[in-house]
């Protein structure tokens, strides 16, 4: 990745230009190597693509004091709809976590005053994590720049050509979620 990465909403080329894969791809042809290099190109590129999708939303959720992992438990919790209240372990299977890592989340967000937990009357062992007044105006903010800088970093593919990567993105997904 030697170029500096574009910022989300720069102008694109129109037409396919050369990227960092196609010398990788090139170097491992060059040394003879004559398997089929597709796997190698689509899953170097997601990767690269990667790196520069969570570098611009870090950014973009920076501007609210949060981490990416802080936005994702805010927005969950918001779009389970009222009362914004789920368990821990739901939290977590949602964002396909650790409980662990959960608890260090839940933690930092609570210090924050953006959640409470809070023990059930029913069960004293089962807690309920919520999102409170602050939590809520917070991601309710938040929530329409993310969506903006999720669609400045898909101005360099084209309209019509954006529900057929849905689609395609799709059908793999679910082969993993199965």
């Amino acid at each position: 990745m030697d170029k500096k990465p574009q910022s989300p909403g720069a102008k694109q080329q129109s037409t396919p230009a050369e990227d960092g894969l196609d010398k990788i791809l090139g170097q491992w042809r060059a040394q003879g190597v004559t398997e089929d290099l597709v796997p190698m190109a689509v899953l170097g590129r997601i990767a690269r693509l990667t790196k520069y999708m969570e570098n611009a939303i870090a950014l973009c959720h920076g501007e609210f004091g949060l981490g990416q992992g802080e936005f994702d438990v805010l927005a969950t919790l918001r779009r389970s709809g009222e009362p914004y209240m789920l368990s821990p372990s739901q939290l977590y299977q949602s964002m396909m976590l650790s409980s662990g890592a959960m608890t260090s989340r839940l933690d930092r967000l609570e210090n924050k005053g953006l959640i409470a937990r809070e023990h059930s009357k029913e069960d004293r062992r089962a807690v309920h994590v919520s999102l409170t007044a602050e939590g809520k105006a917070l991601i309710d903010a938040a929530l329409p720049k993310h969506i903006q800088c999720q669609s400045a970093l898909l101005a360099g593919v084209p309209s019509a050509e954006r529900e057929i990567l849905q689609q395609i993105l799709k059908t793999w997904l679910a082969h993993f979620e199965r």
